[in-house]
């Protein structure tokens, strides 16, 4: 089955309006626009419209009106449809500090980090809570040029920095990586373990890809380097954002070689402390018991499409 899969932050319902961005005082223009929202974020949270466990959660979104622009602000397009607001309303986000936070939502707890609990959110939600997130993230380490050491200052309407001394300009980047569902000869399924994990969390391996690779090749090295299993025909099955901080996650499957007989799991002991195979058996008798990657992740997805259906496992149980 190497079909594309569903991943819930490949979803969007933005017209970034790329062209408004370089629009002199647009957030001044903006802030008298009663259609437009902004969208606050507070130390990588958000607020929703109820709670993060519901089934379709909503991104609590605001008018400007009720925002203070003495903020970094980001402006990320347009409604394209009536999902959730008009269609054709501008979003923009606003990285608040603390008192800012305060002043629109005092409950610390109201404010959500989606990690573990955004899948639910529609096309519209998803995609503005993964773009402004990253690029959020982004621009918090990018606060000073890489030539000169200088102060950069947000510009574009927060689609670059640029620095006052040598007029260096940055853009947003993102870093990507692979993550693989690694099938053996007996159609089982290999999940690595951390050291840093709780007991009994599991998941695909995945790793960075590095300068001057290509996506297939990081598949077949990282693989060999945290396993030490050979992988061949790498199969692209889809990517999203993961904003934390601002990568781009690219899904594939690959096969054991079967030039290299099958050896002993070797895990590189720095990131990966154990490694098994799963058959399909094995995940259905012990899913209750597994702490499985969350729904929001394109590595649940990959284990979901090797085995075929929905698991219930004890991430959703705890």
């Amino acid at each position: 089955m190497n079909e594309p899969i569903y991943l819930p932050l490949a979803r969007s319902a933005i017209d970034r309006d790329y062209l408004t961005r370089k629009t002199d005082d647009l957030f001044a223009q903006l802030q008298k626009d009663k259609a437009a929202k902004v969208l606050p974020i507070f130390d990588g949270k958000v607020l929703l419209v109820g709670e993060p466990n519901d089934e379709s959660p909503q991104l609590r979104l605001f008018g400007t009106d009720e925002i203070s622009q003495d903020c970094w602000l980001a402006y990320l397009g347009r409604a394209i449809d009536d999902q959730e607001i008009a269609a054709g309303s501008a979003v923009i986000l606003a990285e608040l500090n603390k008192q800012q936070a305060d002043a629109i939502e005092p409950n610390e707890q109201s404010w959500h980090v989606l990690r573990r609990t955004g899948a639910g959110l529609s096309d519209f939600g998803a995609g503005l809570y993964a773009q402004g997130l990253a690029l959020a993230n982004w621009h918090s380490t990018h606060r000073h040029c890489p030539n000169c050491g200088s102060e950069t200052v947000s510009t574009q309407s927060g689609w670059a920095r640029a620095c006052q001394k040598d007029l260096n300009e940055l853009y947003p980047r993102t870093d990507p990586a692979i993550i693989v569902s690694v099938i053996d000869q007996q159609d089982r399924i290999l999940l690595g373990s951390q050291g840093i994990w709780e007991e009994n969390r599991w998941s695909v391996l995945a790793g960075f890809v590095e300068p001057g690779e290509s996506l297939t090749a990081a598949v077949i090295r990282e693989m060999h380097e945290e396993s030490g299993m050979h992988v061949v025909d790498p199969i692209y099955l889809g990517s999203q954002s993961w904003p934390f901080p601002y990568s781009l996650m690219v899904g594939f499957t690959a096969k054991i070689d079967p030039k290299h007989p099958e050896k002993d799991l070797v895990p590189d002991g720095e990131e990966i402390e154990k490694l098994r195979w799963f058959s399909r058996d094995d995940l259905e008798r012990e899913a209750k018991d597994l702490l499985l990657p969350g729904r929001l992740t394109i590595a649940r997805a990959l284990i979901e499409h090797w085995y075929g259906q929905k698991i219930i496992s004890a991430t959703e149980l705890s």
